[in-house]
């Protein structure tokens, strides 16, 4: 017997058994979630562990001079890393720091020079790691394989602004858009030598009004839990706003690893659960409570708020970022981005406090 047959199976469970089988199957599901998690966490997962939330920064890639046909450059993530995808018959190497070779594209994958200090130094985002004893730049290099696959991510001090304060002109004035710097990223032939360059921008981009948005989202998530005070609501309707909450949650942790660099719907998954396993856990848990309130069951409210809670606070407010920071890590437009963050947030609290009200109308004698 499954646990829908099983509720189905006894009508007469007491409210507290109803709640205590509500949240044993909301905690089955993370639990799954979570295993899940385990067993497709995978190399191919595209998304960096340390990619921000959001960033005032914005890397542009112009192109690369000498134009090579079968080889492209895009930033990604908010620009936190860049992608070269090398789709010619040639070798592809990217120069590290001292023009040393560091990277090498090839057509049956990614190789990196131990050799490098580049290799330790793009290891983070932060940047953080010492290079070993064996890190000179002057030194053969000796390759060492990292993807079956002829695309390189990696981290790049040139194409971001690393330092803890602002850029003077940011400083002296946050609120306009200024151009911080036009980088480079030297590139290189393996066969013949010849070298290319990799150019790119470097944008401020003032930030949104974090009020603003911060507003917004308190002014919905408290239309929808004034839902509870309506004598006619049926948890039905919060069910179904929460699962649009869910869907929400899960297309935005989608979004940002199609951003990472993710092909196809293994990568996507893989990459999803390996580096946003919360929002994931978040929104599928929306679903299922809110598929669960369909059936409309006794537990239902109980259901609808604990899981509006979870998704308020491990689907929303973990990407809550874009709220005061203006470049998103999606392919999307930004304001889409805060659009989506908005409603999962609003979505999550709202049917959370909906559903608690529905629960203390009908814990009062005569209620419904």
């Amino acid at each position: 017997m499954n646990l829908w047959s099983a509720s189905t199976a006894c009508p007469t469970l007491k409210p507290h058994d109803q709640r205590r089988r509500a949240a044993t199957l909301l905690g089955a599901a993370a639990v799954w979630t979570a295993l899940l998690s385990w067993a497709v966490a995978t190399p191919a997962a595209a998304h960096a562990a340390d990619a921000p939330d959001a960033t005032n920064y914005r890397t542009t890639i112009t192109g690369i001079t000498p134009a090579l046909p079968g080889v492209s450059v895009r930033a990604i993530e908010a620009g936190a890393r860049l992608e070269l995808t090398n789709h010619s018959d040639r070798v592809v190497e990217v120069l590290g720091y001292s023009n040393e070779a560091y990277l090498e594209i090839r057509p049956d994958g990614v190789f990196e020079n131990v050799n490098s200090p580049a290799t330790y130094l793009n290891a983070t985002l932060q940047g953080g790691v010492v290079p070993p004893a064996n890190a000179d730049p002057a030194a053969a290099p000796q390759w060492r394989k990292t993807s079956d696959q002829p695309v390189a991510r990696w981290h790049d001090k040139r194409a971001r602004w690393t330092a803890l304060q602002p850029p003077p002109a940011v400083a002296a004035d946050p609120g306009t858009g200024h151009r911080i710097a036009d980088w480079s990223v030297p590139l290189r032939m393996a066969d013949d030598l010849s070298t290319l360059e990799l150019r790119g921008t470097l944008d401020w981009v003032p930030p949104p009004s974090a009020a603003l948005w911060w507003s917004l989202t308190i002014v919905v998530a408290a239309a929808l839990a004034a839902l509870g005070l309506v004598a006619a609501l049926r948890v039905q309707l919060l069910g179904m706003i929460l699962i649009v909450g869910g869907l929400a949650a899960l297309t935005y942790v989608t979004a940002r690893e199609i951003d990472a660099g993710a092909r196809g719907a293994w990568e996507i998954v893989a990459g999803v659960f390996a580096s946003e396993l919360w929002p994931a856990v978040a929104g599928l848990t929306a679903l299922l409570a809110g598929g669960y309130a369909l059936r409309n069951r006794p537990s239902g409210p109980f259901a609808v708020a604990l899981a509006g809670a979870g998704l308020a606070l491990f689907g929303g407010l973990v990407n809550a970022a874009v709220f005061f920071r203006s470049v998103a890590p999606i392919p999307w437009p930004d304001l889409v981005a805060r659009l989506i963050v908005l409603a999962v947030l609003a979505i999550g609290i709202g049917v959370c406090g909906a559903a608690a009200l529905l629960m203390r109308r009908s814990a009062r004698p005569g209620g419904n």
